[in-house]
Formats: C-alpha cells, sequence, structure tokens
C-alpha cells in the first residue's frame, strides 16, 4: 500500500505538470496485481521499486555530496585586526580593507591580497586539486580555501557576501532548486512507450479474454529503466563534473552540453588570463632596458591601470631595488601619464601621447609600432626630458592550456569556435587565428555578443564562455552558458549553467566528454532495459510468462540496467588513467622558464639589431649572449633531456611519446653550436654575407626555442 500511493502521487503530479509520467505503469501494476489477490506479484514490484529507489538515492548522494560539501566548510567569523589587537567578528562585518588574521587550518573568511611573505593554501574545496599551493605576497586570495600552513595576514578586498565561497554556495543551492523530477530523455522514451505498454496490455486481455495476461504485461513493462536509469547516469554525470571542480547546474545542462556543436569565447580572463605581463623591452642604440623598465615603474606606481601593475611587476621581479615614487603625476586615461622623477621629466604611454610631448618622432619608434601592431601587441612608451629612451611590449598572454582545450573540443565534436572580444581587430585576430579559432570577432559590445548567441542558436546548439559581467547577458542566451568562476565576476558565474571552479579551460572539454558519455551510458541503459522490457511483454501477451515470473524479470532488468547507468560516476576512458605531476613540480617547472625568458628577449633583440650595431659592441654582446647559454640555457636543456623526460615518459606512457621535445633539444644544440662557430670566426670588420649568416643563425635559435618553451608549457600544463 505505501509504495502504491507513492507512484499514484508522483502519477497524479505528472499529470498536472501535463505529462505524461512513466510512473503510471507501475501504479497501474501494483493496482491490478491488488485487485487480481496478487500479492506476491504486488510485493515484488514494490521491492523492484523500492531497490531502484534505493539505487537512485545512491547516485543522487554522491553528486550531492561532491558538491554540497561545499555548504559544510562556509565560515561564519573572521580574526579582524584593529590597533595591533585581534578581534572575532562575525563575517557580514567584514569590509573591503580590513585587516585579518587567518590561523593554520581555518578557512579564508573573504576575497584578499596576502600581506604577509607566503601563504601554502589548501584549495582543493574551490579546484579539486588535492595539493596544497604555496603564494607569494600580494597574491589574490579566494574565500572558501583552506590556511594549511602557518598563520597570516590578508587584506580584504571584498565583503562576504560579493566574495568566491559566497558565489559558490549560492550556485550549489541553484543546482538543488533546478533538479526536475524526472529527465527530459525519459520523457521522450516514455512518450511512445507506455501508450504501446497499454496497447498490448489490452490486446493480450480482449484476444484471450485472460486479465492476468494483461496484468503480466504491465508488470514486465514497469518502467524502472526510465524512472531511475537514465536520472542514475545524468546525476552521475554531473558528480563527476563535480570532482573535477567543474560544476554543472542541471541534468538538462549536461545533456545540451553533450549536444553542443557551436562554441562562443571571449577573449579576456577566458582565453587569455586577463593579466597584462612585460614581454620585451625595446631600446634604440646604447640605451640600457633596465633603466627604462625602471623609470616607467617608478612612475607606474601611481595608476591603477592594469598595465601599470604588470610593469611595476616586472620591476619587482627584476631585483631593481626601491623605486622612487613620483612627484607632479599627470593620468590621462586611456593615453599615458607624465611625471617629476628625481628632477626630471618623464613621459609613457601610447606613441600617440608620448610623441605629442616630443620635438620630433624617430624612425626606430615608428619602426617598432609597425611592427608590434602586426603581432597584435600592446606598447608602453618611456621617454624623458623630451628623449625617446625605449618601449614597453606587454601582452595578455594566452592560458597555457587554451590550444590544447580548443582541440579536445573539436574532438568531442564542437564544428564551429568564435571568438567574441571588446578589442582592437588586429589584436583580437593575432590571438585567434594563432590558435585555430574558426571567426573572430571584435570591437563588440555586449549587446553585439548577445546578437550573435542569437543567430547561432538557429544554426546548434550554442555554448558561451565568458568571466566578465558584460559576458552574463550572452551566458544567458546560449543554449550553455559557461563561467570562469573562480575569477570571473559573480553575474556571469550566476548566469551561467557551468561554472569552472578553477578557471581551467581543458576542464570545459573534460566536462563535454563527461556529458557525452552519461548520455550514451543512459540512452544504453533506456533502450536495453525498454528492449529487454518489451520482449518480456510479448512473453506475457502469449501467456508464456505468468505475472509472478514476470515481476522477477522485471526485477533483473532493472537492476541490471541500473548498474549500467552507474558506469557514468566513473570517467571516461583516457580521464582520470594518466598519471599526473605535482602542483609543486609544476610551478618549480615553469619558474625555471620564467628564469630563462629575459634571456630569451636578450636574443631575439641582438638578432633584431645586428646590422646596427659596431662592432666591438657587437661582439660584447655575442659574448654576453654565449655565456648565457653555455652556463644556463644549455645545462637546463641537457638536465630536462637527461633526467626529467625518462620520468614524464614514464607517466605518459607509450613508446616514446616525448620523441618531437627531444628533436627539438637535438636542433637548439646544434644551432648553440652553429652559433658558437660563428662567434669565433667572425672577422673584423665582418662582411655583409657574414652578418646575415649570423642574423640566420640568431633568428633560428630564437624561433626553436620559443616554440620549445611553449611545447613545454603546454605539456606541463596538462599533466598538473
Amino acid at each position: 500500500m505505501p509504495a502504491l500511493l507513492m507512484l499514484l502521487y508522483e502519477a497524479v503530479s505528472a499529470l498536472r505538470r501535463k505529462t505524461l509520467g512513466v510512473d503510471l505503469l507501475a501504479l497501474l501494476a501494483i493496482g491490478g496485481a491488488m485487485w487480481l489477490d496478487q500479492a506476491l506479484t504486488a510485493a515484488i514490484i514494490a521491492a523492484m521499486a523500492a531497490t531502484g529507489r534505493w539505487l537512485d538515492d545512491y547516485a543522487a548522494g554522491h553528486a550531492e555530496r561532491e558538491m554540497s560539501s561545499l555548504l559544510a566548510k562556509a565560515p561564519r567569523h573572521a580574526n579582524r585586526l584593529e590597533g595591533g589587537q585581534q578581534q572575532r567578528v562575525p563575517l557580514d562585518a567584514v569590509q573591503p580593507g580590513d585587516c585579518l588574521l587567518v590561523k593554520a587550518g581555518e578557512v579564508i573568511p573573504v576575497d584578499g591580497r596576502l600581506d604577509d611573505a607566503l601563504a601554502v593554501l589548501d584549495e582543493s574545496t574551490l579546484t579539486g586539486e588535492a595539493v596544497p599551493v604555496t603564494v607569494h605576497a600580494a597574491a589574490l586570495l579566494r574565500s572558501g580555501s583552506l590556511n594549511a600552513g602557518d598563520a597570516f595576514r590578508m587584506t580584504a578586498t571584498a565583503t562576504a557576501a560579493s566574495s568566491t565561497f559566497s558565489g559558490i554556495v549560492r550556485m550549489v543551492e541553484q543546482v538543488g532548486r533546478a533538479k526536475a523530477p524526472v529527465m527530459r530523455l525519459a520523457d521522450r522514451y516514455a512518450f511512445w512507450f507506455i501508450p504501446l505498454a497499454l496497447l498490448l496490455a489490452g490486446g493480450a486481455w480482449l484476444a484471450s479474454d485472460d486479465v492476468l495476461r494483461a496484468l503480466a504485461v504491465l508488470v514486465v513493462a514497469t518502467p524502472c529503466p526510465l524512472l531511475l536509469a537514465v536520472p542514475v547516469a545524468m546525476i552521475s554525470g554531473i558528480s563527476q563534473c563535480a570532482g573535477r571542480g567543474v560544476l554543472v547546474k542541471s541534468s538538462e545542462v549536461l545533456e545540451a552540453l553533450a549536444r553542443a556543436t557551436l562554441l562562443f569565447f571571449d577573449k579576456t580572463g577566458t582565453l587569455t588570463g586577463g593579466k597584462a605581463r612585460l614581454v620585451a623591452i625595446h631600446v634604440p642604440d646604447g640605451a640600457a632596458t633596465d633603466d627604462v623598465l625602471r623609470l616607467a615603474a617608478a612612475l607606474d606606481q601611481m595608476s591603477n591601470h592594469v598595465m601599470a601593475t604588470a610593469v611595476v611587476q616586472a620591476a619587482h621581479e627584476r631585483g631593481l631595488g626601491k623605486l622612487p615614487l613620483p612627484t607632479a603625476v599627470n593620468e590621462v586615461a586611456g593615453a599615458g601619464l607624465s611625471g617629476e622623477l628625481e628632477g626630471r621629466r618623464v613621459v609613457l604611454g601610447s606613441l600617440a601621447y608620448v610623441s605629442s610631448q616630443l620635438p620630433s618622432l624617430s624612425p626606430w619608434a615608428q619602426s617598432l609600432q609597425a611592427r608590434l601592431d602586426m603581432e597584435g601587441a600592446s606598447v608602453v612608451y618611456v621617454a624623458r626630458d623630451g628623449v625617446l629612451l625605449g618601449a614597453l611590449e606587454l601582452a595578455d598572454r594566452l592560458r597555457l592550456e587554451t590550444p590544447r582545450a580548443l582541440r579536445m573540443l573539436k574532438r568531442c565534436g564542437v564544428s564551429h569556435i568564435a571568438m567574441l572580444s571588446g578589442d582592437r581587430q588586429d589584436v583580437a585576430e593575432a590571438i585567434g587565428h594563432g590558435i585555430g579559432v574558426d571567426e573572430v570577432f571584435a570591437g563588440l559590445q555586449p549587446q553585439d555578443k548577445l546578437a550573435h548567441i542569437h543567430q547561432a542558436r538557429a544554426r546548434g546548439v550554442t555554448l558561451m564562455v565568458g568571466d566578465g559581467v558584460n559576458d552574463a547577458p550572452a551566458l544567458r542566451a546560449a543554449d550553455v552558458g559557461v563561467a570562469m568562476g573562480a575569477q570571473g565576476a559573480a553575474a556571469a558565474a550566476e548566469s551561467a549553467g557551468v561554472v569552472l571552479l578553477n578557471d581551467r579551460l581543458d576542464r570545459l572539454a573534460e566536462t563535454v566528454m563527461v556529458a557525452q558519455r552519461s548520455m550514451a551510458i543512459a540512452r544504453q541503459s533506456a533502450v536495453a532495459g525498454m528492449g529487454l522490457s518489451l520482449l518480456a511483454m510479448l512473453a506475457a501477451a502469449l501467456g508464456w510468462l505468468p505475472p509472478v515470473y514476470g515481476a522477477v524479470l522485471q526485477e533483473l532488468i532493472d537492476v541490471a540496467v541500473i548498474v549500467n547507468a552507474l558506469r557514468a560516476l566513473s570517467p571516461p576512458a583516457g580521464l582520470g588513467q594518466q598519471q599526473k605531476l605535482t602542483v609543486e613540480t609544476v610551478a618549480q617547472l615553469n619558474e625555471e622558464h620564467a628564469l630563462l625568458n629575459p634571456l630569451l628577449q636578450q636574443l631575439a633583440a641582438l638578432a633584431r639589431a645586428v646590422p646596427q650595431l659596431e662592432h666591438s659592441q657587437l661582439r660584447a654582446e655575442l659574448d654576453q649572449l654565449q655565456t648565457l647559454l653555455h652556463e644556463r640555457l644549455l645545462p637546463h636543456e641537457q638536465k630536462e633531456e637527461g633526467q626529467l623526460y625518462p620520468a614524464m615518459a614514464r607517466l605518459l606512457g607509450g613508446e616514446d611519446p616525448l620523441a618531437a621535445l627531444s628533436r627539438s633539444h637535438q636542433e637548439i644544440f646544434r644551432q648553440s653550436r652553429r652559433l658558437t662557430m660563428q662567434i669565433a670566426a667572425l672577422p673584423v670588420p665582418a662582411s655583409q654575407l657574414e652578418l646575415q649568416e649570423l642574423q640566420r643563425t640568431l633568428y633560428s635559435l630564437d624561433t626553436i626555442l620559443q616554440l620549445h618553451f611553449a611545447q613545454e608549457d603546454e605539456l606541463y600544463q596538462s599533466m598538473s
């Protein structure tokens, strides 16, 4: 009787929603068995339904534990430091600018910046990465991370309500509210399965005049494969995504992900990291690069512009010491700034802004601007007392995982990838075409992005990936909006159906793979279960299968397909099988490359300058470069070839998986040896042909090193 009442309630609820609930067949089977005094049959059907419900609860509970465990970790208080005293205050009392103390084992209460030298954080709640990470002074801290080291001080940059962790909690709660009673896939199958079962049962009754045959047909038609196997597979897929640091807000979103064919990306903060970095320092003959950077950084201390922050950070990284404070600073928004520094007038900014304050513009600056425009780079020019000293090249670099993520998405069936950007056309195209994007749309306002999404939805299932407030309308308009949740805007995250909590694009490709596998398992379970049920229904209609045996057979069918649906809890082939490098190892490898980047910049600058340099200056530059190559670069590459690559090959598996990178090492060694021989044989004076050959070798070495470093960085990221 309890099972009958439960099914009656669910069937009536479905009818109120104007849907044909698949619970109807189970209700008719139990009701018919009780009416015909087939108590054992009714009991078996009820037990079958209870068993299926338990399996459903198990899968749902697994997913809920992955996501709702966040709620239990929410901080309630913070330790505020005022006047040298520590006060424990409610979380809502914390305001931006407050100095907070986070003790060992405590959760970071709000977003902020680290005041102490370093901190060790467990970010597994946010990213799914179990290995603690070390961050340094001024690093951005996200609420929800656990202090896995000593106590540290931080400055709050947001209130609790607008911090990372609160946004994630709101999204988790939204997942619970959005969960549908029955998945749409199950409803589509039920649309034809229920009428067929009723028609077959009625036909068997009329043909044989035996109501037990009709009951037997209804018993074996009880649709647990639809009621439970489909939801189990979908919920298991959502659980898989949660374990990878990806929040999928509903089963409908998971289903749409599996069918996505059109992908749209915002550029800044999505394909790129959203942070400008100093790429190179360009100077005319005889100028010192460190002097240019020091002047620019000193003046940029007074600006909040993202490029100014990058310049100041680069000066600190290069150890340029304490920067002097400028006076009489005047900033022109979007152009540049000027001020007095050590008694001299310094100007920096765009070429138009700086040249307006110079007596004349040198051909060197015009040539540099033309070349960097073609590369889509941003340039900050620096002048002092009316003399142009040099230029700083800055770029918002691609995320290391971006090229791999796009390749994976193509393999998953995404046929068209487009980039939507508010940047200039040349800047957007330089990035988009370099990574294989099919179309680049630049200079867009939020309403323009929205229009592109609306037009694309007529051609297929659309994905939109973004991170800023201006992306929120497009995220909501797409079939599936995907937000970069770790550092993106809360408006973007709450408008999206998918949130990448760890800000890694390759996790989106993995999520699509999980969605496709979950959908395939759901369909397989439903079709196999209904196919077996149809055979059993035919046998029952012919009188070969009594109701009791039919109930037992249907129970076996149901359990089999539900257990099959639980396979969605395991990762797709190729995911989770490869051994990974630790976070510390990847950070160390990236740091080694970062330390070698100035050498690469010096190599590229020297290659360009060869025709203009006097022989003595050229010889000095070449000797310095050769010393750096032999003392720093070549030992680094030899250590990689002899120690790192064999260890990584064992993790990757297969036969010689790093053959291409090892071949790059050979070419680096060959070009370095060629350069050494050319330097040794360089006559005084050198002929034009000899200088051209030297320049060609420098360019060749620079090209292979840039490519090799990019390949290694991408590989390290994919293995982290």
